[in-house]
């Protein structure tokens, strides 16, 4: 399927990196004009929105360096999480405004990253951890807008000093962490034909080695792209497939490198030193939506969802003498992961199913209980507990269990439309909507 010819979607869309939303509307390159170097004022910034309780800013050490966590599975080891919060909520540590989008927060260095719109224009955003203080700014792109939901999708991504941005129409940029100055950018849609899905590009980059992997969707076998991440140059590329909203993933398995992609129709492994497809399963979804990330579930085993009445499977990663395939273990039309990725804890799977929050038997695919109430959310794991945000702004706290849905506090975080899954570091939880970002403190 085109572009031209997707269908007219039915159902509010993803976002950030497992986001499927906005339209499209290429702008020209030449139009970011000098805005490879981060606004000079960003420094003065006022701190006007961080909150005026905080007397004394506590470093932020811990690392959340990219989309989904450390590890990209949802999962944080912080311990020593609040059981309960008061009718309040939680203690607020600071609020800072923000723009338009759906980009994760991403924290490392002491510093708070994400994208969105804003004064006309499509920003990557440093931000001090600690106080919520903007730190400074680097224009991306033209604005991103879609009927959906304006804004970029995507969450940046950081390796040591350098965070690498893409937004919605294909822009890609390598920027020093610390201030913000281009190291080197590449534009995905001319360079490599890319293929702006319907509702906006929404991958996040993926950092394996030297390398900076990319679902890029290109033309003339350029579908996944690997680049040098010191300066942006191509190493390899390969495959013919749309590109999906998910995120890749890496893992080990038998002593193999994988790197998994979920495009727009198909789950694809390929070898991440040379691009080397190492096996790959057809997988249709409606529209091309294939935007929830894929979870390696160790020593071998990989589950993935997709929305619009399609489901879930798990599969088995077995190794020939003939190479690699992905042979089912079960399939299920149970959990439908429309957008928000789901994390595994033990033998269960936790995530949307539409709008229904449920839990699943990861062995069989089986439900085991079923809870309304936060729309199309997102959520993460963490000190036995789920970390859960509706779409209207609820965040709950409720026990990780098979057995019940268990809630054990909750609070009205925002009034405006959520679609960016909570952050976890030190104790503190960052979350956003399209207005505003919050810095909690959800641990002892």
């Amino acid at each position: 399927m085109t572009q031209q010819n997707r269908k007219k979607i039915r159902w509010p869309v993803p976002l950030a990196v497992a986001a499927v939303t906005a339209g499209v509307g290429l702008f020209a390159w030449s139009s970011l004009g000098t805005s490879c170097s981060p606004s000079a004022h960003a420094d003065e910034t006022s701190v006007a929105g961080a909150a005026e309780k905080v007397t004394q800013a506590e470093p932020v050490k811990g690392e959340w360096p990219q989309f989904r966590g450390p590890n990209r599975d949802g999962i944080s080891a912080e311990k020593g999480l609040l059981e309960s919060w008061p009718a309040e909520g939680p203690k607020e540590i600071w609020r800072a405004p923000v723009g338009e989008g759906f980009s994760g927060i991403s924290i490392s260095g002491g510093r708070a990253f994400t994208m969105f719109n804003r004064q006309e224009a499509e920003w990557l955003v440093a931000f001090d951890a600690a106080t919520g203080r903007e730190l400074w700014e680097l224009r991306i792109d033209s604005p991103y807008t879609n009927r959906f939901g304006d804004g970029p999708r995507s969450t940046p991504t950081v390796d040591g000093d350098t965070v690498f941005a893409l937004g919605a129409q294909g822009k890609l940029f390598a920027a020093e962490a610390a201030t913000g100055k281009t190291i080197w950018s590449r534009d995905l849609v001319k360079e490599f034909g890319a293929g702006i899905p319907t509702w906006g590009i929404s991958t996040a980059p993926l950092v394996d080695g030297k390398l900076l992997l990319l679902d890029v969707g290109g033309n003339s076998g350029q579908s996944l792209v690997a680049l040098d991440k010191t300066n942006g140059k191509k190493v390899w590329a390969s495959g013919k497939d749309l590109a999906g909203y998910s995120a890749p993933i890496v893992f080990d398995v038998a002593g193999t490198r994988q790197a998994v992609f979920f495009t727009g129709s198909k789950l694809t492994a390929v070898a991440p030193l040379n691009g080397e497809v190492l096996w790959s399963r057809s997988w249709k979804t409606d529209y091309d939506i294939n935007a929830a990330a894929p979870i390696f579930v160790p020593p071998n085993r990989l589950f993935i969802s997709s929305g619009y009445d399609v489901g879930a499977a798990l599969f088995e990663l077995v190794s020939s003498k003939n190479g690699w395939e992905a042979v089912e273990v079960w399939k299920g039309r149970n959990l439908k992961n429309q957008f928000s990725s789901s994390v595994r804890v033990g033998g269960q799977i936790y995530g949307f199913d539409d709008s229904t929050l449920k839990a699943i038997d990861l062995e069989t695919g089986e439900d085991l209980w079923r809870h309304r109430g936060f729309g199309h959310g997102s959520l993460i794991y963490a000190d036995g507990s789920l970390i859960i945000l509706g779409e209207k702004g609820k965040l709950v706290l409720a026990e990780a269990t098979g057995e019940a849905y268990r809630e054990k506090a909750s609070w009205q975080a925002f009034s405006g439309k959520c679609w960016t899954l909570p952050t976890l570091v030190d104790g503190r939880l960052f979350l956003r909507d399209e207005k505003e970002m919050i810095s909690l403190r959800v641990a002892s």
